[in-house]
């Protein structure tokens, strides 16, 4: 459990330390390109789930920070439970992986509202979210939004090529757009990188050690 906690600490601290310093020196909607065609950091805000989907108004909100929470508690009695019997670094890694990653944005719809000054919010007249102009400059704890209603700070943009779809196919002929298209973070990488190893390597990481003597 010590690795599984070292590893999440520090994929946690990292999710975090990028988040803030987007956060106060970027203004929503801001851009800068790391290398030309291929990676930009953006600054955008999430109000919902992970790579930028969104999951109905305050409601929904609140449902899906309060479900995250749930699964975090579940998951880490789970890894408590079973961190024992699965030794290798195959259940070990990526379970820590998706752990941190669950946790690094629940922080954000969990605190964030509370923690700067300005953020996207839901507008109620207009039943959508809304961004603000200018520029955080510090984590005063003046606060945007209640508790549970902070949105998740994203800003890592692949956008690996652009691609139109052949005009001969139903629907979709002649459309276009670009790949990799959503903006994400750390937090997001680690949930999808840990699944990944998880779901790629599960004969070995529910492999019990007897067995892999075997």
């Amino acid at each position: 459990m010590k690795k599984i906690g070292l590893i999440a600490i520090i994929i946690i601290l990292i999710d975090q330390i990028s988040k803030f310093y987007i956060k106060t020196n970027f203004q929503l909607g801001e851009s800068l390109t790391v290398i030309p065609d291929w990676f930009q950091l953006v600054f955008v805000e999430n109000p919902g789930m992970a790579y930028g989907m969104q999951m109905g108004g305050i409601f929904g909100k609140i449902a899906l920070v309060v479900f995250r929470w749930v699964l975090i508690i579940w998951g880490t009695w789970f890894l408590t439970k079973n961190v024992k019997i699965y030794t290798s670094n195959y259940f070990i890694i990526p379970a820590a992986l998706i752990l941190a990653g669950a946790f690094g944005n629940v922080i954000d719809s969990s605190f964030y509202g509370l923690i700067f000054d300005s953020g996207t919010t839901y507008n109620e007249e207009f039943e959508q979210w809304q961004g603000y102009f200018g520029q955080v400059s510090k984590a005063d704890f003046s606060g945007y939004a209640p508790l549970f209603q902070g949105t998740v700070v994203d800003m890592l943009h692949f956008p690996l090529f652009d691609y139109t779809w052949p005009e001969f196919i139903p629907m979709i002929g002649g459309k276009s757009g670009t790949f990799f298209a959503p903006v994400f973070n750390i937090a997001d990488s680690a949930i999808t990188v840990g699944g990944i190893l998880l779901l790629l390597f599960k004969d070995r990481a529910f492999t019990l050690p007897s067995q892999n003597l075997n």
